[in-house]
């Protein structure tokens, strides 16, 4: 992540002719939030003096109104390659504090910090890369979105069969001239779906990235007559998408999980770290796999991420180690999707990581093939079992895990789990379209 100083943003912003600046942060399930300022209230905003009421960040109005602050990040500020260059439009990213300056109890960034904070003070920097998949759909006459995919393509297939070239490629441009490194972008298997590979980044930068990412595509996509969806299952019969997240520690300049004298070129704290996310996985899965939909992907199936195992090359497991050895050496973990809060996602696995290092916890042996062939009793025999089946489970599996809840904070956690308990339960008592066409002609 670049460092700007205070005078470098209001620098830049007069440079630039920069008009209105957005005040972004997100709320506790990571949706993109903002406020707008006009550049004139820049200085007062830089010095955190931008007050707001917390319900926006807790994803819920109540009749108490806390007051909180918007401190922004200088090194976030960016000004949107779309918008006028007279009058334009920048924006900041913002942690979110109590009124006296500490750290508002479910601002997720300010979570994430914490546990990298963490990490540092064992020696550990965290290096994080980003495949994101996303569906591009037809809108309805009146602009609303519809499932309608924009194509017919399939895997890496291009134009004339790939419609979406031509906004992937906006978008990608768009991308690169708000800072970002991109690796690759290309069509993935279902009509409609994309994929953006964002390069390793420092965690915090990767996240705020990754939240700036859905909302520029988003914005693009409609500017082409579309609607990108980050819904992890948004079709019966079409792959569900997924944010494959990539992960490696450093010590100074050398990458922790490399070890060039080990046959699969992992050191020990690459396989503690593994460990420690296999141990936690269930628990996290209401972070990383955040909606009812989010369990509609992870059913079993020859694509599917769903047994929680590791391996060099099974798209079945939640974790799959890269080819790429040497200072490259990183961890895959594949079961999360675009529409978790990456802030909260990736502080939980840091989190679960550290505890696989710190307690020197041993891995079961890696597996090969494919798992959703095997019996349950061999699966069982090889040490593999399932992630939650849907978001009711994962729910409970993150009430009982104490290292997770206490890595989100009690308030978060509490109002995260209530707000999720609700959306479970409303599910739960809908009747859907699905038991009408099944069930009404014949009972």
């Amino acid at each position: 992540m670049r460092e700007l100083t205070k005078l470098q943003v209001l620098e830049q912003a007069q440079e630039h002719n920069v008009k209105f600046i957005r005040l972004q942060f997100t709320d506790i399930f990571g949706v993109f939030k903002n406020i707008a300022i006009t550049v004139e209230e820049l200085p007062k905003a830089l010095d955190g003096k931008i007050t707001f009421d917390s319900s926006v960040i807790d994803g819920k109005a109540v009749n108490t109104e806390k007051e909180i602050r918007l401190i922004p990040d200088p090194s976030s500020f960016v000004i949107f390659p779309w918008r006028p260059r007279e009058g334009a439009v920048a924006r900041l990213i913002c942690d979110v504090a109590n009124h006296d300056g500490t750290p508002y109890e479910c601002c997720s960034r300010s979570v994430l910090k914490k546990v990298l904070n963490e990490a540092g003070s064992s020696g550990y920097r965290m290096r994080v890369g980003a495949e994101v998949e996303f569906f591009l759909f037809h809108t309805d006459d009146n602009n609303n979105p519809t499932t309608s995919a924009h194509d017919t393509a399939g895997f890496c297939d291009l134009s004339p069969v790939d419609l979406g070239e031509n906004a992937r490629r906006d978008m990608v441009l768009t991308l690169e001239a708000m800072g970002f490194e991109i690796s690759s972008s290309h069509h993935e298997f279902a009509p409609g779906q994309h994929e953006i590979s964002l390069k390793c980044d420092d965690a915090l930068g990767i996240c705020d990235k990754l939240v700036t990412f859905r909302f520029v595509v988003r914005t693009i996509a409609r500017r082409h007559g579309l609607h990108a969806s980050f819904m992890p299952k948004p079709a019966d019969g079409l792959s569900g998408s997924a944010l494959h997240i990539f992960q490696s520690l450093f010590t100074g300049d050398d990458n922790a999980f490399c070890d060039r004298g080990q046959d699969d070129g992992l050191s020990d704290q690459a396989r503690y770290y593994i460990a420690g996310l296999l141990k936690h996985a269930g628990s996290f899965a209401a972070i990383t796999n955040p909606l009812v939909n989010s369990y509609k992907r992870l059913v079993p199936g020859d694509l599917s991420p769903c047994f929680v195992a590791w391996s060099a090359g099974s798209r079945n497991t939640i974790i799959k180690i890269p080819a790429d050895k040497g200072e490259e050496t990183r961890v895959e973990v594949r079961n999360p999707d675009p529409a978790c809060n990456p802030y909260l996602a990736i502080a939980v696995m840091l989190k679960a990581g550290l505890d696989g290092i710190s307690n020197k916890i041993q891995p079961p042996s890696p597996v090969t093939g494919n798992l959703f062939c095997l019996p349950p009793g061999e699966q069982l025999n090889l040490g593999v079992t399932r992630l939650p089946r849907n978001l009711g489970e994962a729910l409970q599996l993150l009430k009982q895990d104490k290292l997770i809840f206490d890595t989100m904070g009690e308030v978060l956690a509490d109002k995260y789990i209530t707000a999720k308990e609700l959306e479970w339960s409303q599910f739960e008592n809908h009747v859907h379209p699905w038991e009408i066409d099944r069930y009404l002609a014949i009972y």
